[in-house]
């Protein structure tokens, strides 16, 4: 006979890890990103095109330069890029010294969805800085970026070479 499970007793974020915390305001702030670009008429972008956005935004890599900057196989950037593509978010187009290459570039509406989300998240931003202490704030985000320094991440950052995890 199975014995009856005992009720799990809840857990306050306090009880956390730094990194879980971080973790899960990550998470509910790509939420409510996420919700924010719904509410704008991007409600068909996910969290993961936003791994491939970022290498859109300053150049025209090709399928391969996405695979290998992403980390992904040629297959799985060919399939990220065709569903940006169905959306209307990005386009294949010819390079203009080598007719045979074809580059990933942003359409209008994916600089639109730029525009969205990174307006979308300085309105979320300043938003919970109004809801604290400004000065605490911005010490506590001041302590977010040297830890993830401390940690490697800054680099990654600078490059615009962060990956989806694994």
């Amino acid at each position: 006979m199975q014995q009856p499970q005992q009720p799990q007793r809840p857990l306050a974020p306090s009880d956390l890890d730094l990194g879980s915390l971080a973790l899960f305001l990550g998470f509910a702030t790509t939420t409510a990103v996420q919700e924010d670009l719904a509410a704008r008429g991007f409600g068909d972008l996910r969290m993961s095109h936003g791994y491939v956005f970022q290498h859109l935004i300053d150049a025209q890599p090709t399928v391969s330069d996405l695979a290998a900057k992403l980390d992904m196989t040629q297959q799985g950037a060919s399939k990220a890029v065709a569903e940006l593509e169905r959306l209307g978010y990005v386009e294949r187009i010819q390079d203009p010294l080598d007719a045979r290459i074809r580059r990933v570039t942003l359409t209008r509406r994916g600089v639109e969805a730029v525009a969205a989300a990174r307006s979308a998240r300085a309105a979320l931003e300043a938003r919970l800085r109004r809801r604290s202490n400004p000065a605490t704030f911005d010490t506590a985000r001041t302590l977010l970026a040297d830890l993830l320094d401390e940690l490697g991440g800054t680099a990654a950052i600078q490059r615009r070479d962060v990956r989806p995890p694994r």
